[in-house]
């Protein structure tokens, strides 16, 4: 048999020759862009909250309207995400991140012209329309181009992409981004956007899919979902993605407010929320690698019982006993949802002619926790002028987890 590697230089990397096989090697520059891919969402979904500050300055906005908007593009995404895992399947990873990215820069740039709540709100929305078809797109390629114990190596790596986004976000809007833009948020925003057009460029001619896109039919989404949802397995991962994403997305959006409230300056408030990032920058590396198989849903509950610990220091601590929690909260919150992703993949049930559709569900359910946590908190603090009560609701939705997890055996 000839070997892959002498398929011939004029095969197109969208239309490989049925049962293709790429060159391996090529894989780790696939996961390389797709860590690139990552870190741009990272990058502009996490740019609004070290921006709360002088957005609820100069638009007059309150509490819960700020809430709203950093889990708003959550909500749109719970809208797209099924309809994009089709589309991801049919198109090819390839086409669908390109898209993605484009979207993302879009929402970014639009920002500079807003001039209320409405039309923030709007913007940042539309951020929800392009970020499925990465998070989906992300692990169909991993699905394709990796197996085996390197499966759960790469789903660490490209986890780490959104994370150093999210850090660059935090830590250098307010230290670096704002004063080289004059300390206007609005240029902020925009220079953001131009690194995701940047990288979407860069993505169009360096990525590849991994076998022939085709236009034959294939299951529809009604079709396979009514199977899925049917589960027992694949019901408690949706159900702990939700939770998942209510705890992190929830807590993490509104930490730079709540270290300002204890009487920090918009960049020392900054890096210390950054500091949870930088941390689970190494935690998604090591948790998904180091657990093995088997005890995936033991180690899920064990970090939601960390994260349990780490809320109730931040919640009464002070001093270094801050840094602790969130060192504990940069290893748990970051680290359980790529377990529930291996978990959705190495679900029996879910075969790989549907993963993009069933990785559209998983994170479509996910991201009503997504956007439902920062709402909470901000709604809750409104009403009781504390960010204890949404830090003690929080607290619950982990136990909750702990519980799901141990229901996650795997035989």
């Amino acid at each position: 048999m000839a070997s892959t590697d002498q398929i011939s230089h004029h095969d197109s990397p969208l239309q490989a020759p049925p049962g293709f096989l790429p060159p391996r090697p090529y894989r780790w520059v696939i996961l390389a862009l797709l860590w690139l891919s990552y870190a741009a969402f990272g990058l502009v979904s996490r740019s609004t909250a070290p921006l709360v500050t002088p957005l609820l300055a100069d638009l007059g906005m309150t509490f819960s309207e700020m809430g709203l908007i950093l889990g708003s593009w959550q909500f749109t995404y719970i809208g797209i995400a099924t309809v994009a895992g089709t589309v991801t399947d049919r198109i090819g990873v390839r086409a669908a991140i390109f898209i993605g990215l484009l979207v993302i820069c879009l929402s970014a740039g639009l920002r500079y012209f807003v001039t209320g709540f409405a039309m923030l709100l709007a913007a940042v929305m539309l951020f929800g329309v392009g970020a499925p078809l990465i998070s989906i797109g992300a692990p169909t390629a991993i699905s394709h181009w990796f197996s085996g114990k390197s499966r759960g190596v790469a789903v660490g790596i490209y986890t780490t992409g959104m994370m150093t986004g999210g850090l660059i976000a935090l830590s250098a809007t307010n230290s670096l981004v704002m004063p080289l833009t004059g300390f206007s948020w609005r240029l902020t925003f925009v220079c953001y956007g131009a690194v995701t057009l940047a990288i979407a460029l860069v993505w169009l001619f360096g990525g590849r899919n991994a076998g022939r896109v085709t236009t034959a039919k294939k299951p529809g989404f009604w079709e396979v979902f009514p199977r899925l949802v049917l589960v027992v397995r694949l019901r408690i991962v949706l159900l702990g993605g939700l939770l998942a994403f209510a705890s992190f997305h929830g807590l993490s959006n509104w930490l730079p407010k709540l270290f300002e409230n204890r009487g920090m300056d918009p960049v020392e408030a900054g890096f210390l929320a950054s500091l949870p990032v930088f941390v689970g920058l190494f935690a998604v590396l090591l948790v998904p690698t180091l657990t093995a198989p088997l005890a995936r849903g033991r180690m899920v509950s064990c970090l939601a019982l960390a994260n349990i610990l780490s809320m109730t220091i931040l919640a009464v601590a002070d001093g270094g006993w801050v840094f602790v929690g969130l060192v504990i909260f940069g290893i748990t919150g970051p680290s359980i949802f790529p377990l529930l992703a291996l978990l959705l993949m190495d679900t029996p049930e879910v075969e790989a002619n549907i993963m993009g559709m069933a990785s559209g569900l998983f994170f479509a359910v996910a991201e009503i926790g997504g956007f439902s946590g920062p709402l909470v908190i901000g709604t809750l603090y409104d009403w009781t002028g504390s960010f204890l009560s949404g830090i003690a609701f929080m607290i619950i939705v982990n136990l909750t987890i702990v519980v799901l997890g141990l229901r996650l055996r795997t035989r």
